[in-house]
């Protein structure tokens, strides 16, 4: 199946326009309307997106540290591009051609690949595509893929994919996923604060209303607000960041929500190919998060 032809997105708008497109789709009547309805998944072939070249600014390359844990250097954290995938993944995900509605969406798993340290200052391209579902077991995955380049060159410098769950009808032959190490056992404790979906959103753009406050997270089914998966990504590779190599691999997924205010244990170990890490809660032993790292 050939690539669509990537569509170039306004880098203005701010945050509101997108968050409102992604809940019309799932209100009564409005959802229905053409041009909110979304299309149906049988007829759906993929998107690409793509932003004009962006150039990185200290300020809120440090704030994006500071709220995750990195220190501050004069290249970004490894999660940091991600900030850019997010818009272009939500982009597609409001698009009326893509069959899931935004909100409901889970964040299955993330695979980023940095094939070297990105520095302060530099301008770069990003594009993203979104092809046709696939089915999983509790119903179908739709992958997000973003790759960030030098602006003018096509050398990728940073690769990510993104997997996505809409539940529905599943598929039990289907595979549920990319096969992770399990939790470690022990471990660091983080105590993490109820306004830490607030003040990443404030760096992030993510400003879904499961990760702001109990009455929103209430409102769309959980018992209060939960920490972004992306955040505990972060937080994790901050942890080891000094032990990992410049190009890398590192691949999570993410089990259960964090709950805030609340606390975690992380743990990590080193293997023969990087390192494994994990986030558990400190009570019941559950696995909010495993992952790995690995040279390339």
């Amino acid at each position: 199946m050939a690539t669509p032809e990537p569509t170039m997105l306004d880098s203005g708008g701010g945050a509101l326009g997108p968050l409102l497109r992604a809940a019309l789709p799932s209100l009564p009547v409005l959802g229905r309307l053409p041009g909110i309805r979304k299309a149906a998944p049988a007829g759906f072939t993929g998107l690409a997106v793509a932003r004009p070249p962006v150039s990185i600014e200290r300020a809120h390359v440090a704030a994006y540290a500071a709220v995750c844990g990195f220190p501050e250097k004069d290249t970004v954290p490894l999660t940091y591009p991600h900030l850019w995938a997010f818009g272009l993944h939500l982009a597609m995900m409001t698009d009326p051609a893509f069959p899931a509605p935004a909100i409901g969406t889970v964040h299955l798993e993330n695979t980023l690949v940095s094939h070297r340290p990105i520095g302060i200052g530099e301008t770069l391209s990003v594009g993203a595509t979104v092809g046709p579902g696939q089915p999983h077991p509790r119903g179908t995955t739709y992958r997000f893929s973003t790759t960030v380049t030098a602006a003018g060159t096509d050398a990728p410098l940073w690769e990510s994919v993104s997997t996505y769950l809409r539940r529905g009808r599943g598929d039990e032959t289907a595979t549920s996923g990319t096969v992770l190490p399990d939790a470690l056992v022990g471990g660091t404790t983080w105590r993490l604060a109820g306004d830490l979906g607030r003040r990443y959103a404030a760096v992030s753009g993510d400003h879904n209303p499961i990760h702001l406050h109990p009455l929103s997270a209430k409102a769309l089914g959980f018992p209060r607000q939960i920490a972004h998966g992306m955040w505990s990504k972060a937080r994790c590779l901050a942890a080891i960041e000094n032990r990992l190599p410049d190009a890398v691999r590192v691949e999570v997924g993410f089990r259960r929500p964090i709950l805030l205010p609340g606390s975690v244990v992380f743990a990590t170990r080193p293997t023969d190919e990087g390192h494994v890490f994990s986030v558990t809660h400190p009570g019941t032993g559950s696995t909010h998060l495993v992952g790995r790292a690995t040279s390339l």
